[in-house]
Parts: C-alpha cells; sequence; structure tokens
C-alpha cells in the first residue's frame, strides 16, 4: 500500500517542483542583436517601388540564447503609418542564402493579430514566439510589406536580405528572389532569459558597423567578441548588441544622427542593458579639416566639444546604472578621405589622452595602442589595415574583439 501512494504521488511532487522551479524564475528580456534604424540618404536608398508589396528576408544572429523570442520592427525614419500585412520568424542553416528550415517556419503576431500598423517614428514589438534562441545561430525573419514603405534602414548591415512580389513568408526557398545587402526596419531580436540579463552595448561609428569586414561572414570585432563571451562557460549569459553606422559621428548628423541624439533609442533603451562600449570621434577629427585648414583655435575647441559629448554620454549612461567603457581612437593618417596631417594627429592624441585618464571612463580598451603601427604610431599595423588606412581588415577585427577583456562584463 505505501508503494502505491509513493507512486501516487510522486507525479504531483514533480508537478510541485516545477510549480516552484517557475515561481523562483523572473524571466528577463535582453536585446540578442540589434542595429540602428534611420534614413537612408544616397546610395544606400533603394529605387521607388523596390519593397513595394514585397516580402523581405533578412539574416540575423543571436548573441546569446533564450527560452522565447520577439522582434522589435522600426518605422522611426517614417512620416506616415508603416503597413506590414504579415511576419514570419524561422531558422537558417547559412547567412548566405535565403532558405530557410521551413519545419521551424513560424509566423509573429502583433496583438494577436498577422497584420500591423506601426506609427510614424516608432518601434513596435511582435508578440513573444516560443521558439527557443540558440546563441551565434542564423535566423531569419521575413516580413510583407502592404503598399510602398517609406524607407527606414541600416544600410552598413554586412548581411544579404532578398526579396521577392507577394507573400512568401513561408517560401522555403524564395527561388529567383533579388537580394541586398541592408537591413530595413528590423531593429532588435530580443530573447527572454530566466535569468539576469546583462547587454553590452556597442555604440560606434563604420569601425564598430564591420566596413572591411566580410559580407555575411560575421567577423566584425564584436562578432569576434560574441565568441568569446559564447566560448566561456562563465559568461555565456551576456549578450552583445552592435550599434554602429558608418560615418557617425559625436557631434554632427552624417550617415544616420550624431550618437548623442540616437543614445536613448539605441543604446539607453534596450532591455537588459548593463554595459556600454563607445568607439566614436574618428569622424570629427577628420571632417573638421576635411575641406580646409582650420585655426589652433579651432582644433582646440572641436576637442573640447568632443570630449564634452563623451561626458554627456558617460552621464547620461550612469543615470541608468551602465557601465562606460571607453575606446580609444585608431590610427588614420594616410587616408585619402580625410588626409589627416600633424595638427590633426594631435587632436586625436589630445582625446585619447583624456579617454584614458582614470576617472572618466568606467574601464578602457586601448584599441589605439593594439591597432598601430609601432614603426609609424599615426598610422595603423600594415597587417591590420583593410587598405584605407582608416578601417581594418578582417585580421584587424579580430585583434580589436580579442584586446576587449571579458572581466570587464563580470
Amino acid at each position: 500500500m505505501m508503494k502505491r501512494w509513493s507512486a501516487l504521488l510522486l507525479p504531483i511532487a514533480l508537478s510541485a517542483t516545477s510549480m516552484a522551479h517557475a515561481r523562483d524564475c523572473s524571466p528577463n528580456w535582453v536585446s540578442a542583436w540589434a542595429s540602428s534604424q534611420f534614413r537612408p540618404t544616397g546610395d544606400a536608398e533603394l529605387p521607388a517601388g523596390t519593397l513595394r508589396d514585397q516580402t523581405l528576408r533578412q539574416i540575423v544572429r543571436p548573441s546569446v540564447a533564450g527560452d522565447r523570442m520577439r522582434v522589435r520592427f522600426s518605422n522611426v525614419a517614417g512620416t506616415q503609418s508603416l503597413r506590414i500585412a504579415g511576419a514570419s520568424i524561422a531558422r537558417v542553416q547559412s547567412s548566405q542564402s535565403p532558405t530557410i528550415d521551413a519545419a521551424t517556419s513560424t509566423p509573429l503576431l502583433f496583438d494577436g493579430q498577422a497584420a500591423v500598423i506601426i506609427p510614424a517614428g516608432s518601434d513596435y514589438l511582435s508578440d513573444p514566439v516560443e521558439m527557443p534562441a540558440k546563441a551565434l545561430e542564423t535566423v531569419a525573419v521575413s516580413l510583407r510589406y502592404d503598399g510602398e514603405p517609406e524607407q527606414t534602414s541600416h544600410p552598413g548591415s554586412r548581411a544579404t536580405s532578398w526579396h521577392m512580389a507577394g507573400d512568401h513568408l513561408r517560401d522555403e526557398r524564395m527561388e529567383g528572389a533579388a537580394h541586398f545587402d541592408h537591413w530595413f526596419n528590423l531593429a532588435a531580436l530580443e530573447v527572454e532569459r530566466c535569468a539576469p540579463a546583462r547587454l553590452v552595448v556597442a555604440l560606434g561609428d563604420s569601425i564598430t558597423d564591420g566596413k572591411g569586414s566580410t559580407t555575411n561572414g560575421n567577423d566584425r570585432w564584436t562578432d569576434v567578441l560574441a565568441g568569446r563571451l559564447q566560448a566561456d562557460p562563465q559568461r555565456r549569459g551576456i549578450a552583445i548588441v552592435n550599434e554602429g553606422i558608418g560615418g557617425n559621428r559625436l557631434l554632427n548628423d552624417g550617415l544616420g544622427p550624431n550618437a548623442l541624439a540616437r543614445l536613448d533609442r539605441d543604446v539607453l533603451s534596450q532591455p537588459g542593458v548593463t554595459h556600454l562600449i563607445v568607439l566614436e570621434g574618428i569622424n570629427d577629427l577628420g571632417t573638421l579639416t576635411r575641406e580646409a585648414p582650420v585655426s589652433k583655435a579651432d582644433h582646440a575647441a572641436h576637442v573640447a566639444r568632443i570630449i564634452g559629448a563623451y561626458r554627456q554620454i558617460i552621464a547620461r549612461a550612469h543615470a541608468k546604472g551602465i557601465k562606460v567603457i571607453g575606446g580609444t581612437i585608431m590610427p588614420f593618417v594616410g587616408n585619402g578621405y580625410y588626409h589627416a596631417d600633424r595638427d590633426n594627429e594631435a587632436d586625436r592624441q589630445g582625446v585619447n589622452a583624456w579617454i584614458r585618464t582614470p576617472g572618466h571612463f568606467d574601464a578602457v580598451v586601448d584599441f589605439d595602442r593594439v591597432m598601430r603601427d609601432p614603426a609609424r604610431p599615426d598610422r595603423l599595423r600594415p597587417a591590420y589595415d583593410d587598405g584605407d588606412a582608416l578601417h581594418p581588415s578582417p585580421a584587424g577585427y579580430r585583434a580589436m574583439g580579442e584586446a576587449v577583456p571579458l572581466t570587464l562584463f563580470d
């Protein structure tokens, strides 16, 4: 009789244990992948009609695992509502193909509905899907436009997206689809974790965005850092997202809004953010004299404004409890676009001296020390130069990603 009662009570005990574990768990959402969305200009803007009534499939790679996923779509640059007729998410085998694992294709819903209208200037989260995220896997997010969308995008995706007319949300191969290397209306992939969230946001320009890295190769310095975090059993719960924009500046708009203008949306509002790495300023230094020389007083004032922008970023991040890590600005003498001279180099040295001074940033990653040529320290190390004396090669990005101490995130 005792054995019989024990057998009957065992499922109840197991159920009670599971309920206790569920109560003990406090799920947290954290951004596992993100891109800074803005209005594209010039060559980055698609010809009118390109996306009208199209299905667009975009490939992303979450940096951390989670139990559920949701997607944040963006209409931040829109002046009118963005109409999405449907969306889906699925696993893929390769970042170089639109082919999905059809068995994993799952509709994305919005408040329980397939379609959504996103107001001008805003973002919109999908409902969570019961699909676990695996760290560093490739995931396809497909969306179907209803009509002609205004363009909100991240031009420097270093990842290929595919599109074709009609409804192809569940299309396994999208054979015959056209393609481009941009992300559109895709701001973040968030995962839910039954653990305290920790997120590192990298705020930067084209060196963070990955110009010179391999298209579909996931070898930006932030990708290297993500791989190192996942290889460390003690730090696999730390996510990292890349909020770099090619041509971005601290002080003035260029390609995308200036860093101070986008700080709230791209950094401070990210769920789970605990750390911020700032690597911005090289475009500010270069544009000062690109058109014509300026006076010594103008050089000094410009350096002071750059430092002031750093102070603003630090203060605003600290108010949210975020640890701020400064990255020193790397050499760019020899670049044909900025044609830096001794005065630009002196400005860079002045900015880096401030970054390195204790009491300003909470910590420093000395990218300059790692990347400069020992024989000519005002230039990039040849083995790390992609060829324009400004942007790193894939080997340079690997050196940058390996230069970040993982203990900064403990």
